[in-house]
């Protein structure tokens, strides 16, 4: 406002319009004088993505595509349950770290998305509630590596979770990460009450180099270190994700394995059920599968839950409904009009 010529304080009526008031546009700001809502469009949008797709599964769940102008896309989710209002949004358009049945990284990372467009999801998303509804939590699960984009990430929770933002609480705030030791210190070095959710997958170094081939730079102990000092800093536990593969990492073996490594940790394991993805050969474990793997975590005093699948039907897993866009996309391409 101020490089602008305008005093500093629309600046506040701007924030308070689109974070309390679900303002997309300017013209609507009645707040600001006249001339600024003519004058300010000329330079700025509030929201500088598109929604490409919107679906909408049985069980309530929204999925958006947004795309940005530099023609890139990424996903976010809304679910709702019981009084939660739960997001899942993205960091990066793509992701590098390789997770062999992952849909977000299979065309490798693009680039980081900036603080607005991590803000923009948050916002996009809350605009779906009831106007007497709010956001209660964040899971930053989506497209992308959440701590290599540490810095926009950090900008954009710190104002979403501020009085300005939309006040929600940071221990309502998830950050994933496929485990980066030295990113997760230095979050643990920022003071902030987020809490911390390390994507493990495996409980041995060789299956684990397998299934995330970034481990084999790391290492597995490098990520449990790393981990362990972020619980001893912040005092908050730290979530251990777990894709359960059918016959590969759901076996009894690697039941007891997960257990040995987290029995003497405040930890939590969180085993996700595999959403199969086109193209790629991995299957979702049985219903006994699961049953026994959680009853093994249980005998070694660790405590665990299952994640409940939502919105299978709209391709709601990380990078999936891009893919089918895109796929699509390059399957039918636009016939020009004559």
């Amino acid at each position: 406002m101020a490089e602008q010529g305008h005093p500093r304080f629309h600046a506040r009526q701007v924030m308070r319009q689109v974070f309390d008031r679900r303002a997309t546009e300017f013209a609507g700001m009645t707040d600001l004088p006249k001339r600024l809502r003519e004058a300010v469009p000329q330079e700025w949008t509030v929201f500088t993505g598109t929604i490409s797709a919107h679906e909408v599964s049985p069980d309530g769940t929204d999925k958006l595509l947004i795309a940005w102008p530099d023609g890139r896309r990424v996903e976010c989710v809304l679910m709702a349950e019981e009084d939660r209002r739960t997001i899942c949004i993205s960091t990066q358009v793509g992701c590098g770290m390789g997770c062999v049945f992952c849909a977000s990284g299979l065309k490798g990372v693009e680039r980081n998305l900036t603080s607005g467009e991590i803000m923009e999801q948050v916002l996009q998303l809350r605009n779906l509630l009831p106007a007497e509804e709010r956001l209660t939590n964040i899971v930053v699960m989506g497209m992308g590596e959440s701590l290599a984009n540490l810095d926009n990430l950090i900008t954009a929770l710190d104002l979403i979770c501020s009085p300005d933002g939309l006040g929600l609480s940071p221990r309502r705030v998830t950050i994933s990460t496929v485990g980066l030791p030295e990113k997760i210190r230095k979050l643990a070095a920022m003071d902030r009450p987020y809490n911390l959710a390390v994507s493990l997958h495996a409980a041995t170094e060789a299956l684990r180099d397998q299934l995330v081939p970034v481990n084999e730079k790391i290492g597995l102990n490098a990520v449990m270190e790393a981990a362990d000092a972020y619980f001893e800093q912040t005092g908050r536990q730290v979530t251990f994700e777990y894709v359960l593969l059918h016959g590969v990492n759901d076996r009894p073996e690697d039941a007891e394995a997960l257990g040995r490594l987290l029995v003497h940790r405040k930890a939590h394991a969180n085993l996700i059920p595999y959403n199969p993805v086109a193209g790629v050969s991995f299957e979702r474990p049985s219903p006994e599968a699961v049953r026994q793997f959680v009853e093994t975590l249980r005998r070694w005093n660790v405590s665990v839950t299952v994640r409940k699948t939502k919105g299978r039907p709209i391709d709601a897993a990380c990078g999936q409904l891009r893919r089918r866009v895109e796929t699509d996309l390059v399957a039918s391409p636009a016939v020009p009009q004559a």
